[in-house]
């Protein structure tokens, strides 16, 4: 019991230092997703000040700030504060014989490092995409990823407003899509990563773009737009569930793009019954909900 208590202890205190160093500059540039995280916002936010789609749309949009609150705490609280949890589940699989190549399914180590990343760039995606279409299908998931679909106003910060319940949805399934990427290090796909929150903050933009003929093959701002639409096709749980590509949609026949005005109404039927503050919705789901 000793050994774990210290691991537990370790994971999250080791996670505070990181995340610490990170923000005096005394990490990698590469490894810097704190910096990395608020120079892409910033970026992104400048280009939806420069071309804003939806003109009427203010700089700073409803819940501007409780998005961009959202995006540090989802990135970087929540992650220290479940640290050490992983690390027990880590530590419990070993013990039980499961271990990184428990579940390799393709050897991708002898692959030149580009095409490694490019692999592993796929299969995480699609394995989101599932878990994205998950959460919408099921009542019990649904419930919490109504917080991330209580926006009234798109924008790029809203691409990390979400209960931190999904994370615990997302991080078992993106782990096994690493452990099948034999002799693949997760550590060394920080490209990956900073590409696909790059993508993320264009897609809840207020800019309009599609990527030309490269829209069936990336996800964009108009796209995703309807998949945060208030009104959606009849009988469908959903549409373009797509986070950084969108050709698993266009595979799968939940691409939905009627128009692309920006104009639509965002939401869903009941949204004004979520709570307006951070700490209500970090609980809400947990509860009985009214229909």
């Amino acid at each position: 019991m000793k050994k774990y208590s210290i691991a537990f202890i370790d994971a999250f205190t080791d996670s505070i230092d990181w995340t610490v160093k990170s923000i005096i500059f005394e990490v990698p540039w590469f490894t810097n997703y704190f910096w990395g995280l608020t120079i892409i916002s910033l970026l992104v936010w400048g280009l939806e000040i420069a071309f804003p789609w939806r003109k009427n749309q203010s700089v700073f949009r409803k819940d501007f700030w409780l998005d961009s609150f959202y995006m540090y705490f989802n990135f970087f609280v929540f992650a220290i504060v479940i640290s050490g949890f992983y690390k027990l589940l880590e530590i419990f699989l070993k013990n039980i014989g499961v271990s990184v190549k428990s579940l390799t399914i393709i050897d991708i180590s002898t692959l030149p490092m580009w095409v490694q990343l490019l692999v592993f760039f796929i299969v995480l995606d699609f394995v989101q995409w599932f878990t994205h279409v998950l959460l919408h299908k099921y009542p019990f998931l649904w419930r919490f990823h109504k917080i991330h679909h209580s926006v009234k106003e798109m924008g790029f910060a809203a691409h990390l407003r979400y209960h931190w319940m999904e994370n615990i949805f997302y991080k078992p399934l993106k782990t096994i899509g690493v452990m099948v990427l034999g002799g693949f290090e997760p550590e060394q796909a920080y490209i990956v990563h900073f590409f696909s929150i790059m993508i993320g903050h264009f897609n809840h933009a207020n800019i309009k773009i599609t990527w030309g003929p490269l829209k069936y093959l990336l996800n964009n701002p108009v796209m995703h737009l309807y998949h945060h639409a208030y009104i959606l096709p009849k009988n469908s749980y959903g549409v373009n569930f797509g986070i950084s590509l969108s050709i698993w949609d266009y595979i799968f026949k939940t691409n939905y793009i009627p128009e692309d005005s920006g104009t639509i109404e965002i939401g869903f039927p009941g949204d004004e019954q979520i709570p307006k503050h951070f700490w209500k919705q970090i609980i809400y789901g947990f509860g009985r909900t009214k229909k």
